[in-house]
């Protein structure tokens, strides 16, 4: 077991440590695992993986069970072993997740000693976590406490009934089943659920949970070409955010888009809504979406646990919400299935991972898509909707066929311009002999326009744009877009 451990990297659930020199530093890794996922803290291992062993490890072993008795509240049972390899002992301290969580160091307090496990750091947790780490010990979600203050008028029992379609008659009984309602002092009051989901005034209460989507020009967050703010009640911003991809999704990435969607309903369903300062944000590069949520994976549970679709609800009023509306088809299924189709769509392996207090899911695109390419296949994409509309048009799925070809042929002549510029200025004329052409053709007279007026290429003399020294130069933009 341990030759296993030994070639396995630090992280989450595992560390190792040359000696016990430093018993805060122990007493904080092992807080750390107690109120997160569990792990070992293996002692007696350099930093080269150079086993080093433990002298005099049975007295070790006594001094260690002190600390941890003098160090951690509340009491925290940690097994200690002591494992002979290759001739040295050493000590492997095993904790699991604690059902008394949150526990903490009692020099530092219970507001500031408090714990959790991020990669391979022990990061000390803010008050709004250490409440969720005592509720989720307490088997509490968030969404289903109530909200004393609002009533059943604060809702907006419209859009309820909206989204249910007529399945349901959204009685007080009915929004009492669906945990929109909840008894508290003899009344019925909305649940945070409730106002998430379907808050009149959802802002007011919750001023980060709504969702921010951005397409940015190239693969870093250097040049943001488009934005939108969205705000609507949260079954309706999954529709919302879908129609902001589709928006830049071409043809070749499109088949991405049922992961995304998955990905979105998983940021919904598990973001940490009791966390404030950042809202569920997505970010479209030219090569791949990161979908971020706030909040960190709930205790027990592991990128590589999530990976293999097990499942914890850490929202349970909008989990049952958005299964009754076919969001969600099996608990566990969503982050499982995106790597099972990104698979089966010979797609790069999609990447979750904690980022400080959030978790990003990353989808890659099968091929790069430049944001100015999306333009030029607005037309084709209208007209192969048509012709899908009423397929029996033949000339409609020609001029379809006809469209996609033209809007191609337009993407590689913008990047076989833009390649050029970035090597030096060029003047039309000489873009023209570089790309093997005699003279300006349609093509290149209608791509330099458009380039210049996405900002992706500019002239050298923009005081004299028709002087016969003009020529164009790339921008950071068009720089950005080529990285």
């Amino acid at each position: 077991m341990l030759e296993r451990l030994l070639t396995k990297p630090e992280g989450k659930t595992l560390e190792f440590k040359r000696d016990s020199v430093s018993p805060t530093l122990l007493m904080k890794t092992l807080v750390a695992f107690a109120n997160t996922a569990g792990g070992r803290l293996v002692i007696g291992i350099g930093d080269d993986r150079q086993i080093v062993g433990v002298k005099a490890p049975l007295d070790e072993e006594e001094r260690l069970r002190s600390l941890i008795a003098d160090f951690i509240t509340p009491h925290l049972v940690c097994n200690i072993e002591l494992v002979t390899i290759h001739d040295t002992t050493l000590l492997v301290l095993e904790v699991f997740v604690s059902a008394l969580r949150p526990h903490w160091l009692k020099a530092e307090g219970h507001e500031q000693g408090v714990y959790i496990r991020i990669g391979t750091s022990n990061i000390p947790a803010d008050t709004s976590l250490i409440a969720e780490l005592g509720r989720s010990a307490e088997g509490i979600s968030y969404d289903e406490m109530p909200m004393p203050d609002l009533s059943k008028d604060d809702l907006d029992l419209i859009a309820v009934q909206k989204c249910f379609a007529g399945d349901w008659k959204l009685d007080e009984q009915a929004l009492v089943t669906i945990k929109l309602l909840t008894s508290y002092q003899r009344r019925l009051v909305p649940t945070r659920g409730a106002i998430l989901l379907f808050g009149k005034e959802r802002s007011l209460h919750f001023s980060d949970a709504w969702i921010q989507c951005s397409r940015y020009t190239g693969t870093d967050r250097a040049v943001l070409f488009d934005s939108i703010d969205i705000h609507d009640h949260l079954p309706l911003a999954v529709e919302s955010s879908m129609i902001f991809l589709k928006k830049y999704a071409l043809q070749e990435a499109s088949i991405t888009l049922s992961l995304l969607r998955e990905g979105v309903i998983n940021a919904l369903l598990h973001a940490d809504y009791s966390r404030r300062g950042a809202p569920i944000r997505i970010a479209f590069f030219d090569d791949r979406v990161e979908i971020e949520n706030p909040g960190i994976l709930l205790p027990c549970m592991t990128i590589e646990t999530i990976r293999e679709g097990t499942s914890r609800i850490r929202n349970h009023v909008i989990a049952r919400v958005f299964r009754e509306l076919n969001f969600v088809e099996r608990w566990g299924s969503g982050i499982h299935s995106i790597f099972r189709e990104a698979l089966t769509l010979g797609l790069p392996e999609p990447q979750i991972m904690e980022v400080g207090m959030r978790i990003r899911l990353t989808v890659y695109l099968a091929a790069p898509v430049p944001v100015f390419a999306t333009k030029a296949q607005d037309k084709a994409q209208a007209l192969c909707g048509e012709a899908q509309v009423e397929s029996q048009n033949k000339a409609q799925v020609r001029e379809c066929s006809k469209a996609r070809i033209e809007a191609q042929v337009r993407v590689q002549v913008d990047l076989d311009i833009l390649s050029l510029c970035a090597n030096k200025p060029l003047s039309s004329a000489g873009i023209a002999a570089a790309l093997g052409h005699k003279q300006l053709s349609g093509n290149l007279r209608k791509a330099l326009p458009r380039l210049r007026d996405s900002g992706l290429l500019a002239y050298t003399i923009p005081e004299k744009p028709n002087s016969r020294s003009q020529k164009y130069r790339l921008t950071a933009k068009g720089k950005a877009l080529l990285k």
